[in-house]
């Protein structure tokens, strides 16, 4: 076999191994327990949050706001993504149009 050959071989190994410990570890770590520690279920709770305004704070880390158009296509994004979260309560529908109407508003207007 080729080093390339086994490389890929290898690669596969890995990915395989750690797609399997995440599926069954947390059966070794709760083992038969009907419910979840109560860490467990307030992490469940709080980390979507607490994620969604990370990714907010990555998306908007680099805006200018001091030349033009000073933030304008962000900030719109960003209203579009909450108006039409409290609309239909999608997730998907709120990424996916805002994310949309941002790349618009960049590439056509901006």
């Amino acid at each position: 076999m080729s080093a390339g050959t086994l490389h890929s071989l290898a690669l596969v190994a890995v990915i395989t191994a750690a797609t399997l410990l995440t599926r069954v570890l947390p059966f070794l770590i709760f083992g038969g327990k009907k419910e979840a520690p109560r860490l467990i279920l307030y992490l469940g709770r709080v980390l979507p949050c607490a994620i969604m305004g990370m990714l907010v704070v990555y998306c908007l880390r680099s805006t200018d706001l001091t030349a033009p158009p000073y933030g304008a296509a962000e900030a719109l994004g960003v209203l579009a993504a909450v108006l039409l979260h409290l609309w239909r309560r999608s997730s998907l529908l709120s990424i996916a149009g805002a994310t949309v109407l941002y790349m618009v508003l960049v590439q056509a207007v901006f």
